[in-house]
């Protein structure tokens, strides 16, 4: 893959939650873990409601951590 290929999908949120948010995307990923066993947007509504965190954002590492534990 080349180097200048441009991340899709919802890791190219990724750089914009660690600037908004200040917190490496890693540390979402451990506290969805504890909410693991939620439906997706009970995982959103979390991360909105208890982090202050934009629905696009909260969206976006909610599927993202949900397809990494399928795959």
């Amino acid at each position: 893959m080349a180097a200048d290929t441009k991340v899709k999908g919802p890791a190219s949120y990724f750089p914009s939650i660690e600037k908004t948010y200040d917190k490496p995307v890693a540390h979402w990923f451990k506290l969805l873990d504890s909410v693991r066993d939620s439906k997706h947007m009970e995982q959103v509504a979390f991360l909105k409601s208890e982090h202050k965190m934009g629905h696009g954002h909260a969206n976006a590492l909610v599927a993202y951590h949900l397809a990494q534990q399928k795959a």
